[in-house]
């Protein structure tokens, strides 16, 4: 069978190995447990949080062991990685929520029947440590020279570092020694950000039990100019349909740019890496048949055959001329509401199509909005009963956003 460590890096994944050489020939001699953590720190994971969820299926299908650690301990802390602020404190109400959320939503990607994964709250171990006892034992190997050398505390050195997140990479060292003690956890995937937490793991268990452990960081999911993916004007691309529609979920990824196509078919879908390459090769209008076929796997991934093709469906009607509607997002309206009259930029606010009013006024007078199909000439244009077609309202943002108004 072919290394996994080969398999990731001909898809894109990796950034940086602690041991590269040993690394690649562990993962192709042995079946080793390893581990990705995963903070709660939203009702819902993400499309950032996808590329690490896809690198774990890979190693699964490869035979290792995932462990998928949910951080309701550490993100009592808050990790400071890629941060210019102090997170904000969750409530232990809120982070028990949180964790329910990911664990749910990770067991449709990772199989965790029979053994073959675990999923583990590293509150089990951190919440009732004694402060004492784990600096004699766990401060002891760290050096604060050394630790704030690194990205995560020296960018913020300068607006202040708490002593609270200072703690962090700490913690989270002490997860993967945990993890290395009682299920035998050899290695620590993570996004690049990830680099110095990880390596603090590795450290704490060769010098605290000389034992042998390793890290694996993977890229962030980043465009053609360094930006991170997965964020829209409303913010994130969350992996929940209920915050994300699989719809917009869709359309997030027919959108983007070309230059990012080949390089998300490597890292967001099973596609043959061959495939890949043809499909990447593609030029000018001919790119558009590989963005069709990217967005449908990444959707079907996500969230199933059903849902991609209805999302797929409605895409085509749309930009096709048809005004198929049925499976846009929705919003539904009170009949009252419509029948005594609505602004344009009321319905625009009501559907989330903008996050102020002031980008409604820009759209609109730019012409970049659409009431069922006609150009809305007014912020203050009413909308009323007279624009209701079969019990639907048709509002397009842009070329691209379509969002349906139901009444109801």
């Amino acid at each position: 069978m072919e290394n996994v460590y080969d398999v990731l890096l001909e898809r894109g994944f990796i950034e940086a190995s602690t041991h590269e050489k040993e690394v690649r020939e562990l993962l192709g001699k042995e079946k080793i447990t390893f581990y990705i953590g995963f903070d709660p720190t939203a009702d819902s994971l993400t499309a950032g949080h996808f590329l690490t969820i896809m690198a774990m299926s890979h190693m699964q299908r490869a035979g290792h062991r995932p462990i998928a650690l949910v951080g309701g301990g550490t993100v009592k802390v808050g990790d400071p990685s890629g941060r210019s602020d102090m997170r904000k404190m969750l409530t232990n109400e809120q982070i028990n929520h949180n964790c329910e959320v990911f664990k749910k939503q990770l067991s449709r990607f990772i199989d965790f029947s029979d053994g073959k994964a675990l999923m583990i709250n590293n509150a089990d171990w951190l919440d009732n440590l004694n402060y004492i006892d784990f600096i004699r034992e766990i401060g002891v190997h760290f050096s604060v020279n050394r630790m704030l050398t690194a990205d995560c505390y020296r960018t913020r050195m300068e607006k202040g570092l708490t002593f609270l997140e200072f703690n962090y990479m700490l913690m989270q060292s002490y997860d993967f020694l945990e993890l290395n003690r009682k299920y035998g956890c050899k290695m620590q995937l993570g996004g690049s950000d990830q680099w110095s937490n990880i390596i603090g793991g590795v450290e704490l268990i060769r010098r605290a039990d000389g034992n042998d452990a390793y890290g694996l960081t993977f890229k962030l999911l980043t465009n053609s100019q360094g930006v991170k993916m997965g964020k829209t004007v409303a913010g994130a691309v969350w992996l929940d349909p209920e915050k994300t529609s699989p719809y917009d979920f869709y359309q997030y990824w027919r959108n983007i740019d070309d230059a990012d196509v080949e390089k998300c078919l490597g890292l967001l879908t099973y596609l043959p890496m061959d495939e890949v390459r043809r499909l990447g090769s593609l030029k000018d209008a001919e790119i558009n048949k590989a963005k069709e076929v990217l967005t449908y796997e990444v959707t079907k991934i996500v969230h199933g055959e059903e849902e991609a093709k209805k999302a797929q469906e409605a895409a085509r009607s749309l930009f096709g001329g048809s005004k198929d509607s049925s499976n846009t997002p929705s919003t539904n309206i009170d009949k009252a509401e419509i029948e005594k009259g609505i602004t344009v930029i009321e319905v625009l606010e009501k559907t989330g199509l903008i996050s102020t009013r002031s980008e409604g006024r820009r759209l609109i007078s730019q012409g970049g909005v659409k009431i069922n199909g006609e150009k809305a000439e007014s912020f203050d244009q009413i909308i009323n009963a007279d624009d209701v077609k079969d019990g639907t309202i048709l509002i397009q943002k842009g070329k691209k956003v379509y969002h349906s108004l139901k009444v109801v």
